[in-house]
């Protein structure tokens, strides 16, 4: 018999996992978008730096989660006689491997800038790196966007794996439970729920995000942006050097 009221009787016990998932992946997205721009950055420089990149891109996007973070929290270990924490651990396995892909998105979203955006920047005297940060990185995170949620999504995922180490997330909560119930066919049910609730919760996120971004509020709150963002073109526009 299947005892459904267990998904119930244990609810605190399932979410205390996934927020321990959900915390280990936001810090790593935060972690992987900040590496993934430096190494897009990387990438689209001259040799040998670039060459440095795509030798770390490659690398890590073939790694599998499972693997990193044996690497990380074992051989460390052993190579440099630092111990990471659980918690650490987890969060620097998942930076390495979705630092890769992020360069991969943010490398696409900046080929993406028409050149002439660019070349507009300069014309007003605007330094290249007053350029980039003003011109064209809001353009690239605004492309970026979707597939950095789908990447937030993949590392909650992830986390999944994270069981071997010892992480307290949902699936190694659900085993600790299945040991003691058996009754594994309605608590990873109910782990699996949890998982696809996230990434619908996540994607709706990223989507209203992504939606304020390209569209900003009417009313009062457009006013207001919209004044702001002709008085700073202004301010850009009159300061010598800029």
């Amino acid at each position: 018999m299947y005892n459904w009221g267990l998904i119930w009787q244990h609810h605190g016990i399932l979410l205390n996992g996934l927020l321990v998932a959900v915390k280990v992946s936001l810090l790593a997205l935060v972690v992987s978008v900040v590496g993934g721009l430096l190494l897009a950055l990387m990438r689209m420089s001259r040799p040998p730096v670039s060459w440095i990149a795509v030798a770390y891109i490659n690398i890590f996007r073939g790694v599998p989660a499972l693997v990193s973070v044996i690497w990380v929290y074992f051989g460390v270990s052993l190579l440099l006689g630092v111990q990471f924490s659980v918690f650490e651990a987890g969060v620097i396995a998942l930076s390495l491997l979705y630092s890769a892909f992020m360069a991969e998105i943010f490398r696409s979203a900046l080929g993406a800038i028409p050149h002439g955006h660019r070349e507009a920047g300069q014309a007003l005297g605007m330094r290249p790196i007053r350029v980039f940060f003003s011109v064209i990185l809001p353009q690239a995170i605004k492309i970026a966007l979707p597939n950095i949620g789908s990447m937030f999504i993949g590392m909650m995922k992830d986390t999944s794996t994270f069981t071997v180490i010892g992480l307290l997330e949902v699936v190694r909560v659900t085993q600790n439970l299945v040991s003691q119930t058996f009754q594994p066919f309605v608590l990873y049910t109910a782990a699996a729920g949890m998982y696809v609730i996230a990434a619908f919760v996540i994607d709706l996120l990223f989507r209203l995000v992504e939606g304020a971004y390209a569209r900003p509020p009417r009313g009062v709150v457009s006013q207001v942006l919209r004044s702001r963002r002709q008085r700073r073109l202004r301010e850009l526009m009159t300061e010598p050097g800029s």
